[in-house]
């Protein structure tokens, strides 16, 4: 039987509420920050969740704590500030961030939890919050064999694949790098669909071509209910969150010495409708807005 772990989860918004979800299902503890961005929580508290006031207070009765925020910056917050997870992180506790975040921070984060008597790995996720609640999760992990070893039973708990990245950060690296591709797909593939309108072509025609071709899989699929219908529930990721993401891997090529000269382009395209006070949109509307040009 698989060990039953007290888990403290800093972050229940969109992913994280259906990784609480499935972590309650599979007869772990739960303990958790509350927060204004969690999602609605009163099903977890139903289901034996506690709620506490400070990220200290999560800590101090966990053994593994799970971090499920926006970026570096929240990430060291909730970490390092006063009554901050390493104000009550027991000693031996494992930290799993499951966030996305610069690379480079990540290893420095890693090396301050450890120096404070904790172990530290990240756990990138892709796919939505459908397959979070689902507990069918991809998660992309950085950690040290024998710490993996030791968490994979939770990790499958809320995931379908995991994949062992490396060492630590090799999970947030590998995030990036998929989600590069994924939004810089996505924005060819906006450029392409409002370029097509403008030309005259039909929707379908042009979705049929592309399917069939060099355009098909799985990023034209998430963008073709609002393509057909301007429905942008295929692809629940916000543009703002395009471009911190954009905008990491962008800093993670400039740290490695590597060529980032489309990836500049899309990080100024995501910029730009940001900058216009568009990034609360969801991906898809994307298209509309290069449209509106």
């Amino acid at each position: 039987m698989n060990r039953q772990y007290r888990v403290g989860m800093i972050g229940v918004g969109l992913m994280g509420h259906g990784i609480a979800t499935n972590i309650l299902r599979a007869g772990h503890a739960l303990r958790f920050l509350d927060h204004p961005g969690n999602q609605p929580v009163d099903d977890l508290l139903d289901a034996g969740a506690s709620r506490h006031a400070s990220a200290r207070e999560v800590a101090e009765g966990a053994e593994v704590i799970i971090l499920c925020v926006t970026g570096t910056p929240q990430i060291e917050s909730v970490l390092f500030d006063t009554d901050g997870v390493l104000d009550g992180l027991p000693a031996g506790a494992i930290v799993i961030d499951c966030s996305t975040a610069i690379p480079s921070s990540t290893e420095a984060i890693a090396k301050k939890v450890n120096a404070a008597g904790g172990r530290f790995l990240d756990a990138a996720m892709t796919r939505t919050p459908k397959e979070a609640a689902e507990g069918r999760l991809n998660l992309i992990v950085g950690a040290p064999e024998e710490l993996f070893a030791e968490v994979r039973p939770l990790l499958e708990s809320f995931s379908e694949h995991i994949t062992h990245g490396g060492p630590v950060s090799s999970g947030h690296k590998l995030k990036l790098l998929h989600n590069y591709v994924s939004l810089g797909f996505t924005a060819v593939l906006a450029e392409a669909t409002a370029a097509s309108r403008q030309a005259g072509i039909d929707d379908d025609a042009f979705l049929e071509v592309l399917g069939n071709g060099g355009g098909g899989g799985v990023v034209l699929e998430r963008l073709r209910p609002f393509i057909k219908a301007a429905d942008p529930s295929g692809f629940r990721f916000s543009l703002s969150n395009s471009l911190k993401d954009v905008g990491y891997y962008n800093a993670m090529a400039g740290d490695v010495g590597a060529s980032h000269q489309v990836a500049g382009a899309i990080e100024a395209l995501y910029r730009q409708v940001d900058d216009q006070g568009e990034g609360d949109r969801l991906v898809p509307e994307l298209i509309q807005l290069l449209g509106k040009r």
